[in-house]
């Protein structure tokens, strides 16, 4: 979301009945899936890298992420 964006009431709401255990889960799935969306770009970008190289970059750029 844009930092001038508001979030839609509908899905505040939605995120508020759900269980802590339950946005943890969905917390997760999406750093996962940034990390595999992270690896076919850096795959895109060098295909000659091999899958350990583009792993070992995948973790060095979620290590060294800021907020």
């Amino acid at each position: 979301m844009l930092l001038d964006e508001q979030a839609d009431p509908k899905q505040i709401a939605i995120l508020r009945g759900m269980t802590p255990e339950r946005r943890l889960a969905l917390a997760e799935g999406l750093y996962w899936t940034a990390r595999e969306m992270k690896k076919a770009w850096l795959r895109a970008q060098h295909a000659d890298w091999s899958d350990e190289q583009v792993t070992r970059e995948v973790t060095r750029i979620f290590r060294n992420a800021r907020a």
